[in-house]
């Protein structure tokens, strides 16, 4: 690029956010958000999701629309208008699969839209958002020629660099990663692969295509849940057979090319979604993709096994099953982040009511009002006086939950049942 850099990122969430204040302290970057309210509290300073300090963001943050006159800073809004004068623009919208597990492109449609309604001669369009081989060029490009009247490659270019944010993990970060650029031509892709080695300290690797950076980005994810998937029904095994299935897991650990997975509930915004996305491109070319929809199928049943487990427990120790009490240690998809997209712990949930059990959610690190949004259930941040309960189910692994006393629950006659194997042996009846 000949001209000055001006970024604009849209979607400013998990990926998107971190993103844009990098960049920031670099280039101008307006971030573009059609949540107003996200905009809002992002404007006072503090990012909930927790991806980015306050520190970070407010020494960034500029409520100056001039902001790409200044040669740095970032500024944030919800008017298409203020991203016109970018020549860099950074997708970063979420990309879901629907009721019925297929793709869900809207909201990337939707940005393109946006994008190419803005588009200028020689402006680039990044991707960072996880998507089948093929879908930037198939199904993006497209709506950016329609929209814009121009053509890639001719009056515009494309990127793909997927997100490898991991929530709530602060050594693998946006910054201490290695990440895949590509481009939809030879320049682009070296462009692309300069940007993002302006902000990041452990360098690029620059694919050789879109596809094949679209590619990498969906296989990380599933050989996760195909791995997962495999533990976990080990753990099924070994419950039969009255094996301790992270002793097992120990012991085979100190074999040095053994992986060293661990069984658990397989959800969040990329292990439990990306396989569905490689798995319909699969379909669509012709083939069925066996072991991928396998073990897809065998995660998503975690959640009614660990409490069919737990109802069994409870029943062997003659406690009553309908109409009694279950505290449930954990909504989030993952430890020590609040995020809760799709997150599986609300199947241990859902399970408990259908056997007529009455279920209370305590996470420290959830915000009760978007759990009640998302799911339609009522969670606190505090732990709950009562220590009455048939059972206390642990289903994520925060660190405050470690800290936990549960002998009282214990003396009460509460069974403990602990899905991440994080408790003493000693105080649980069972674990996953």
């Amino acid at each position: 690029m000949n001209k000055e850099i001006k970024i604009a990122v849209i979607g400013l969430g998990y990926v998107g956010l971190p993103l844009a204040v990098e960049f920031a302290k670099k280039f101008p970057v307006v971030g573009f958000e059609i949540n107003q309210g996200r905009v809002d509290e992002l404007n006072e300073g503090h990012d909930p999701t927790l991806e980015v300090d306050d520190e970070n963001l407010q020494a960034v943050l500029s409520l100056d629309a001039n902001v790409n006159e200044k040669g740095k800073g970032l500024y944030l809004t919800t008017n298409m208008d203020d991203i016109k004068s970018s020549n860099i623009y950074i997708i970063a919208v979420p990309t879901p699969t629907d009721k019925n597990n297929r793709p869900d492109l809207t909201p990337l449609v939707k940005a393109s839209e946006t994008v190419g309604k803005v588009l200028s001669k020689d402006d680039i369009v990044i991707y960072e958002s996880t998507v089948y081989p093929g879908a930037t060029e198939d199904d993006c490009v497209p709506v950016l020629e329609e929209v814009s009247g121009e053509k890639m490659n001719d009056f515009f270019y494309v990127g793909y660099s997927p997100e490898r944010i991991n929530p709530g993990d602060k050594v693998n970060t946006l910054l201490t990663i290695t990440k895949v650029t590509s481009g939809s031509t030879p320049e682009t892709g070296k462009i692309v692969d300069d940007l993002y080695n302006e902000i990041l300290l452990n360098g690029t690797h620059l694919a050789p295509s879109i596809k094949v950076a679209e590619a990498s980005k969906v296989i990380e994810n599933s050989q996760r849940d195909i791995n997962i998937a495999f533990v976990n029904e080990l753990s099924k095994i070994f419950n039969l057979l009255e094996i301790d299935t992270l002793d097992v897991l120990e012991a085979a650990g100190t074999k040095w090319n053994f992986l060293p997975f661990r069984p658990g509930l397989v959800g969040g915004h990329c292990i439990g979604v990306d396989p569905f996305y490689l798995a319909q491109k699969a379909q669509e070319v012709g083939y069925h993709p066996e072991i991928i929809l396998a073990g897809r199928r065998l995660n998503d049943s975690m959640g009614s096994y660990v409490a069919g487990e737990v109802v069994k427990l409870m029943l062997k120790s003659g406690l009553p099953v309908k109409d009694n009490k279950v505290l449930i240690l954990g909504i989030t998809f993952k430890e020590n982040c609040p995020d809760i997209r799709n997150t599986r712990a609300i199947d241990v949930v859902d399970e408990f009511k259908q056997y007529g059990v009455e279920v209370d959610v305590y996470d420290p690190m959830a915000c009760p009002k978007e759990v009640m949004h998302e799911y339609g259930i009522k969670i606190v941040n505090e732990l709950p006086e009562e220590k009455n309960y048939g059972a206390v189910v642990l289903t994520v692994a925060h660190e405050k939950f470690k800290e936990m006393d549960l002998s009282e629950y214990k003396a009460n006659g509460s069974i403990i049942y602990d899905v991440k194997g994080i408790l003493e042996k000693s105080i649980i009846d069972s674990r996953l």
